[in-house]
């Protein structure tokens, strides 16, 4: 790329015309900086990439807006908070181009909904998801009075003595544990050596067994639950009777257009043998038609070359 091309992609391009007296090259071309972000400058909307800060259910087709997805929202000042600007941000969800607005909220540092879209409320266990509760405002509220804070400092005591017993306890549990780095050390690393060599005499076993698979040493839970297995006495029985049952039954299927073509061509070739034999419509011998005489006469002359072999 040429230097007047990257001067131009940058647009850092000055043409021949232009003459400092003239100012910047956006008041030379007649533009804003932002271009067509600040196309309604004048109305006092900028437009700027928002994100949605939480999910919503949008009001013109009940579509869920998940929390993080990104609009091209129009921004303009509404009010102030004493010296903090509150600012509208309206933008068109993707789903049905409905108009949604929301404003900042510096007293509660949180985002309100104005119109067009309602906030999904998502409620959970305390107790399920491992958290603490935070106290209500009303409770915060109590706690500027002096009597009621001075009653929470005593209940906040009495709880710190029942606890203290148990928490030294376990302290000093800790402590005896991890008093000595070396044993622990030791320790370990002495189960991981028996670990492995167990692990490996279980596979030896198993590849002179010509399994594949590791097997497990053996239980009592194990043998008292293959004992407690019972199997049916009609088991072989029923084993002999299908085999049997399929020993004699035909290589053709059942029932199939097959089956009646070689059972009908059967019956025709028996039909045919049968009347052939009833009529005498087989075909006669070559030595049937030989005369008495001549059959004699080869029959003697056999019986000699016999003799004479």
């Amino acid at each position: 790329m040429s230097s007047l091309a990257a001067a131009r992609a940058d647009n850092f391009y000055y043409p021949p015309e232009w003459t400092p007296k003239q100012g910047s090259l956006n008041k030379f071309h007649g533009q804003h900086a932002l271009r067509e972000r600040a196309r309604k400058i004048d109305q006092g909307i900028l437009i700027i990439r928002f994100e949605m800060p939480f999910n919503v259910w949008c009001g013109g087709c009940n579509s869920m807006i998940a929390k993080g997805v990104r609009f091209n929202a129009e921004k303009k000042q509404v009010g102030n908070y004493y010296s903090t600007k509150i600012w509208s941000f309206s933008m068109k969800s993707a789903c049905c181009k409905h108009e949604i607005v929301i404003q900042t909220d510096p007293k509660n540092c949180e985002y309100v909904i104005i119109s067009g879209a309602q906030r999904k409320t998502e409620e959970f266990d305390i107790e399920d998801a491992e958290t603490f509760a935070l106290p209500a405002d009303e409770e915060r509220g109590k706690l500027s009075d002096p009597f009621y804070r001075l009653e929470h400092q005593e209940e906040d005591l009495q709880k710190k003595k029942e606890a203290e017993p148990v928490l030294v306890r376990l302290q000093r549990v800790s402590d005896a544990r991890h008093s000595d780095d070396y044993a622990l050390n030791k320790t370990l690393r002495a189960q991981l050596r028996n670990q492995k060599k167990r692990v490996a005499e279980e596979e030896t076993v198993s590849r002179k067994m010509g399994l594949g698979i590791r097997l497990l040493p053996k239980s009592e839970e194990d043998a008292s639950i293959a004992a407690r297995v019972k199997f049916s006495s009609k088991f072989e029985g029923n084993k002999k009777e299908k085999r049997a049952a399929i020993n004699s039954a035909s290589i053709f299927p059942q029932s199939g257009k097959k089956r009646l073509e070689l059972e009908a061509k059967r019956r025709k070739i028996k039909a045919v043998a049968a009347s052939n034999l009833l009529t005498g419509g087989f075909k006669p011998s070559p030595w049937s038609k030989v005369p008495s005489s001549t059959a004699s006469t080869l029959q003697k002359g056999k019986f000699v070359a016999a003799r004479h072999a």
